[in-house]
């Protein structure tokens, strides 16, 4: 795996210490349990988690501030078994995903092991761009008109 080094970036840019984190933590994502990230359309995202054997009492979603957790934690049952192939993992795991700024998590659910995760873009209105219209002077005469008068 390569590795980046970062330092000219820390060195020559303010407030990108973020985007260096990521990329840093980047490459020591976990690959239990399997995902899909789905672009849902232009401004909604689905997570879907492949968990098998996972109840939904030992799932925990949290979101906080721009950093999503997904944590399982497998509950014991007690039965001594003897496994002549174990290819059912079930065992527990951490996934954190980072989400862009104004990205919500609007809902969840739990269906034959598949945990789906919403999620919205909602940009405030006063960050959306906005049409600004090219009106006339204060006296009345288009902008233009002044302009050449003032020449």
């Amino acid at each position: 795996m390569r590795t980046f080094d970062l330092t000219p970036l820390y060195r020559t840019a303010i407030g990108f210490d973020r985007l260096a984190q990521m990329l840093n933590s980047a490459e020591s994502q976990p690959s239990y349990p399997p995902y899909n990230i789905e672009l849902v359309s232009e401004d909604q995202y689905r997570i879907v988690m492949a968990l098998a054997g996972f109840d939904r009492s030992e799932i925990d979603i949290t979101s906080e501030r721009d950093t999503l957790f997904i944590v399982g934690r497998k509950q014991k049952d007690g039965v001594e078994r003897t496994y002549l192939h174990r290819g059912i993992a079930a065992r527990d795991f951490e996934q954190r995903f980072q989400l862009a700024n104004h990205v919500k998590v609007t809902g969840a659910s739990f269906q034959n092991g598949m945990l789906t995760i919403d999620l919205v873009r909602e940009v405030p209105e006063a960050l959306k761009p906005r049409k600004i219209e090219i009106g006339a002077s204060a006296d009345g005469a288009p902008a233009i008109e002044q302009s050449r008068a003032a020449a």
